[in-house]
């Protein structure tokens, strides 16, 4: 048996016994191990690991002082790169089995053959040679996936950032077009922030997840935006409109969700769904549809309250703003025939965060 090609790995015999040294260098130097060392004990072994590369370790168990297997100990736990492997004259399956989970490569048991030596050295650099390029691919994967982790990291910041600026966009750009669609209104603007707003908060009160609710935020201001085809002589009529009147502007419900749909935007398509459906009532009596209960969607649900509110504790040129409690009064008359009324009773439960939004907390309270 020879060395493998692939290296010339370094020895170190310990072992009290001068013939024995001798024996275990001849026989590793015919098999091809010409850089062997020797100690005679476990201190000597020592000394030599603290100035010398060693690759393998060949010891003897029974020695004056440390026992071989107390340095081996050591070894495995201070030096794991080093292959360890001990020769004992007592074939005591015990001792073996407490080496072994001690770290020890192998045993080797006298009187011992060349042959056993060999095998059990070879076997011994070769799980070591392996272990070791195991633990290279490791570790290289570790510094890999840790660099990968701080670029998806990095990524991940930048990503949110850019999301963060992309959603600031949006709902800027949104509540610019929504604000055209009312800007012949003298309440430019306004009602599309505070019925958003509403909606926002209405929404989360129902339990909608943040997205959604955000999404429902954004879109809402958009529910009334085929007003923008609305002639002034109706949109802008002080007086009550005439029935011909009601219905041409009741087309702004179909005609913004015809501006809005198909745009393969879901936040379109959502702002398209509530355009058509924020005049429905659970009744049925709305329009322009006249669904009822929960086949209006739920957007359109809480795009009615918030609308609806906001309208009667608005000035309008047909009428003035309705006081809060007043206008309070007015949609409970409505719960369960115009307006959902678990969302209503939800909508009433958050009178502060409402007040505050218009800007009139400590001013006005719902009524209770």
């Amino acid at each position: 048996m020879t060395l493998p090609d692939s290296g010339r790995p370094s020895i170190l015999v310990v072992d009290d016994e001068e013939a024995i040294q001798n024996v275990l260098i001849r026989i590793l130097e015919r098999g091809g191990y010409h850089d062997v060392k020797v100690a005679s004990s476990s201190h000597g072994a020592r000394r030599v690991l603290k100035t010398q590369p060693i690759d393998l370790i060949l010891t003897d168990m029974d020695m004056p002082g440390e026992s071989g297997l107390d340095l081996l100990t050591y070894i495995n736990k201070s030096r794991p790169y080093i292959a360890t492997l001990m020769i004992t004259g007592v074939n005591d399956q015990s001792l073996a089995e407490k080496a072994l989970e001690s770290g020890v490569y192998g045993y080797i048991i006298k009187p011992f053959r060349p042959n056993d030596v060999l095998i059990g050295v070879s076997s011994a650099l070769r799980r070591r040679t392996l272990e070791l390029e195991y633990r290279d691919h490791r570790e290289h994967l570790e510094t890999a996936m840790k660099l990968r982790t701080e670029d998806l990291t990095r990524a991940l910041t930048k990503l949110g950032a850019a999301e963060k600026s992309t959603r600031a966009a949006r709902t800027e750009t949104i509540r610019r077009l929504a604000i055209a669609g009312e800007f012949r209104d003298e309440e430019t603007g306004r009602h599309v922030i505070q019925m958003s707003r509403y909606c926002e908060i209405l929404a989360r009160a129902a339990g909608v997840d943040s997205a959604l609710r955000d999404s429902i935020r954004d879109a809402g201001s958009l529910h009334d935006l085929g007003k923008i085809a609305i002639p002034d002589s109706i949109l802008l009529k002080p007086g009550s409109l005439s029935a011909e009147e009601s219905a041409v502007m009741q087309t702004h419900a179909e005609i913004g969700h015809r501006m809005l749909r198909g745009s393969e935007s879901p936040l379109l398509d959502l702002a398209a769904e509530i355009a058509l459906t924020h005049h429905e009532k659970i009744d049925g009596t709305g329009y322009p549809n006249g669904l009822v209960g929960h086949s209006i969607p739920l957007s359109g649900r809480i795009a009615a309250i918030a609308d609806v509110f906001d309208a009667l504790t608005t000035d309008r040129v047909y009428r003035p703003a309705y006081p809060v409690k007043e206008a309070t009064e007015i949609m409970k008359r409505d719960s369960g025939r115009h307006f959902d009324r678990e969302l209503l009773a939800l909508f009433w439960d958050l009178a502060p965060a409402v007040l505050t939004i218009r800007g009139e907390i400590g001013r006005e309270s719902l009524a209770s």
